[in-house]
């Protein structure tokens, strides 16, 4: 499993995938909260708080996180090196996670520079300061927990096809449907009696109560089972793929 994460991830930075990830992010982040005139920009907001910061982040994450997994078994199986890696004395298990704890490491070292808009965001506080560390550091957490969720949904549509464009459509949709899609269905009429139990399958009712500087752990279960639900889903595929 190791050597395949470290295989994984000297793919991404050998070539310009994983400074892309990571410039794009920053650059989308930099702009909207630094640059352009707009209510998410803090300069412009009046208030020391990365709130905009966390709320970007999932937006521009449902699409650079499939962008990234997008390759990790659809470029196997198109070269067919899948074959010869599942004939290796390795469980499918060990392969889905080795892939999947590579394209984490890269969407994380996307996130680790902005960092600097913490320190940022403190200096300009009046007084000095003056920043709810709580709510930021949770809003961290959360963005950790949904940005690994978006890896194994990413994971598990690569897993499903040999064509890279597939498997990034497929894994933009499904992330999109975890992250707003069942917000969205929660506020049909119809389904009105059902609106709390739809709402909690979703990602965001979890994501903003990370948000908000507590860490429940109800919270921390919900997204930790859905990364490992998408996860055995991949193995399963994998699984079928060598039978």
């Amino acid at each position: 499993m190791l050597a395949i994460f470290k295989r994984e991830l000297s793919s991404f930075f050998s070539s310009v995938t994983g400074a892309l990830v990571v410039s794009v992010f920053l650059l989308l982040t930099g702009m909207f909260l630094w640059v352009i005139p707009n209510d998410l920009n803090i300069l412009y907001g009046g208030y020391a708080t990365l709130e905009s910061l966390f709320y970007i982040a999932p937006w521009v994450y449902l699409f650079l996180v499939p962008a990234v997994t997008m390759r990790l078994f659809a470029d196997e199986k198109r070269l067919g090196t899948l074959d010869v890696l599942l004939t290796r004395p390795v469980s499918e298990m060990q392969i889905v996670f080795g892939k999947f704890l590579a394209g984490l490491t890269v969407v994380l070292l996307s996130l680790l520079p902005t960092l600097i808009y913490v320190y940022t965001v403190y200096q300009l506080g009046n007084p000095l300061g003056n920043l709810d560390m709580g709510g930021t550091w949770g809003s961290y957490i959360g963005l950790v927990f949904l940005a690994a969720v978006y890896v194994s949904i990413g994971v598990f549509a690569s897993s499903l096809t040999d064509n890279q464009i597939v498997a990034f459509i497929l894994a933009v949709l499904i992330c999109f449907m975890f992250y707003s899609g069942f917000e969205s269905m929660a506020a049909i009429p119809g389904l009105s009696n059902w609106r709390d139990t739809i709402t909690y399958l979703g990602i965001d009712s979890h994501y903003r109560s990370l948000s908000r500087g507590v860490i429940d752990s109800r919270d921390v279960v919900h997204l930790a089972s859905l990364v490992f639900f998408f996860l055995f889903l991949s193995k399963l595929s994998l699984s079928k793929n060598k039978r």
